[in-house]
């Protein structure tokens, strides 16, 4: 499937992966995806963010990611959801954070020495490539760009649509300014 991306799009992937590395993680997740997204200028998918107001609001959405990592990977409307039933996610990071340290929660590998191997793509990675797979074809593109992984982050339930959704990225936003191109939604 990598032979059908762009330039853009291959670089977005190779981005997610040195934001894996930084983050000490040893699977590459959606998250880096997005990360990635938000650091690489002159995508259609970079366009769109610009477009939309997010590169101005990039730190914040690194903050958003940052407390969800913390949370266990966690989106906020889980931890409110939880919260509904009598659980305070809150306080058990800081519980846990207390007993072994900020981040223990995070998956953050920082502490436990180099990683050496390759990174693989975890679950919600994988998702996101397949579904942009599939939103290229739904939109009749020939190729993959970035376009189609930003159009596959907001379409997909978790923590990067959830904040992406949060700073007005959805998947119909992203579609009006892209200028149409398709109204089929991957699943």
């Amino acid at each position: 499937m990598f032979e059908r991306f762009t330039k853009d799009a291959r670089e977005v992937v190779t981005g997610a992966v040195d934001q894996c590395e930084r983050a000490g993680a040893h699977t590459v997740e959606a998250e880096h995806l997005l990360l990635a997204l938000l650091d690489r200028p002159g995508g259609k998918g970079s366009f769109a963010l610009a477009a939309l107001g997010l590169t101005e609001r990039a730190e914040a959405v690194r903050e958003s990611l940052g407390a969800a990592r913390r949370r266990a990977g966690l989106s906020q409307s889980e931890a409110d959801a939880l919260a509904g039933l009598g659980i305070d996610v809150t306080e058990i990071v800081s519980r846990v954070e207390e007993a072994h340290g900020v981040g223990a929660m995070s998956g953050d590998q920082k502490d436990r020495g180099r990683w050496s191997g390759r990174r693989s793509f975890g679950r919600g990675a994988k998702d996101v490539l397949e579904g942009s797979l599939r939103i290229a074809i739904a939109r009749r593109d020939r190729r993959i760009g970035d376009e189609h992984l930003l159009l596959a982050l907001t379409s997909r339930p978790g923590v990067p649509a959830e904040v992406l959704a949060d700073h007005g990225v959805t998947y119909e936003s992203v579609t009006r300014v892209l200028g149409g191109g398709g109204e089929a939604k991957a699943g």
